[in-house]
């Protein structure tokens, strides 16, 4: 699946703040994710990147 800057996904762990739902800031080489229950932004590889997001949510459903 093809990711971009903006995008909404889903993550398969809860973040320490409740929220499984995160906002791509940043594609490439690391995915830069900003939490959209408490505005943390972390960067991580792709690859596990990758593996831990298990959904595209498309904006209509927030």
């Amino acid at each position: 699946m093809e990711y971009n800057v903006g995008d909404i996904v889903r993550t398969k762990k809860v973040h320490p703040c409740g929220s499984k739902l995160w906002e791509i800031t940043r594609v490439g080489v690391d995915f830069k994710l900003k939490c959209l229950g408490c505005g943390h932004i972390i960067c991580i590889e792709r690859p596990k990147a990758l593996k831990m997001i298990t959904k595209k949510i498309e904006k209509k459903e927030l």
